[in-house]
């Protein structure tokens, strides 16, 4: 079994098995343990209980700093179920368990913790009042890798022609600080930045004294709004002034922080490797999650 309380007293391997320093996760541990006593413990048999509770086998993940280690682990490696079994002295069934039991929990701290990415703007008011100290905003989409569907309509849908690949989308919107303060829906691999901007509709909600900047994808959102900035577009047939390739330049230098924010949030290997989970919609909660420890890491550290 892996002895993950020689971790704990390692700093440099904790954050290379979870993720979070030591500072971070007893910050974390604090709130989770306080979700974990609140949440109603699963039942896998519908017949009324026989026995007292804490009766019969205990488990493998015993304590606290066990069952969030575990699933820290888990989202940063993302190794199969048979792997984390072996790890943790589990069948890879209850491995599986243990991990949809656990993640939701993990969100819900997060979620106490104000370190989750919001889902959608729906008001001006919302984005004041959860971002008050922002001037800056910058927008960008991630893509992470699946599996190839079967389904050859599916296969068409999923494909990115900018990853040459099979992927889930989702578009971010970050602050200068690198935190990932609002994160989209997954969408198929085959939708545009600027395509679930309009869906979302994140843009009509910023207020105009925020800068919202962006990369060459959003072609055509500073004709809608006043407070946006994207690259000078190379004229057909001609070329960029100076001064155009001078402000293109510092636009990149000041975007470079979203590459940053996306390279945080894929430290997790769950957020970066071939998505492999069959649950409904885990895809889009896994991704939710990853970009909460990352805001999470930020804030501890």
């Amino acid at each position: 079994m892996l002895d993950f309380q020689r971790a704990l007293k390692n700093d440099r391997l904790l954050r290379a098995l979870t993720g979070l320093n030591l500072k971070a996760f007893e910050q974390l541990k604090a709130d989770f343990a306080q979700v974990l006593a609140e949440a109603e413990v699963p039942r896998r048999s519908p017949q009324p209980r026989q026995r007292a509770t804490g009766a019969g086998r205990k488990p493998r993940l015993a304590t606290v700093e066990a069952k969030l280690f575990f699933i820290l682990f888990y989202f940063k490696v993302y190794p199969t179920f048979d792997l984390a079994g072996l790890l943790f002295d589990l069948d890879r069934s209850q491995a599986n368990r243990w991990m949809h039991r656990l993640q939701p929990l993990v969100e819900q701290t997060l979620g106490k913790k104000l370190a989750l990415p919001k889902r959608q703007l729906t008001s001006l008011e919302e984005f004041v009042e959860a971002f008050p100290a922002v001037e800056r905003v910058m927008l960008d989409g991630t893509e992470r890798p699946i599996q190839r569907a079967k389904d050859y309509e599916q296969q068409k849908t999923d494909y990115s022609g900018k990853k040459k690949r099979h992927t889930r989308s989702h578009l971010g919107a970050v602050a200068p600080d690198r935190r990932i303060l609002v994160l989209s829906q997954a969408y198929p691999g085959k939708a545009h930045d600027k395509g679930i901007l309009n869906t979302e509709g994140w843009a009509e909600w910023i207020p105009d004294e925020v800068k919202i900047q962006g990369d060459s994808g959003f072609q055509g959102l500073q004709n809608e709004y006043v407070n946006v900035e994207i690259p000078h577009k190379k004229p057909k047939g001609g070329e960029l002034t100076a001064e155009q390739k001078a402000e293109n330049r510092v636009l990149a230098q000041e975007r470079v922080v979203v590459e940053h924010a996306f390279g945080g949030l894929k430290r997790y290997g769950i957020a970066a490797q071939v998505y492999r989970n069959r649950k409904e919609n885990f895809d889009d909660r896994s991704m939710l999650t990853a970009a909460g420890l990352w805001n999470f890491y930020l804030m501890a550290a």
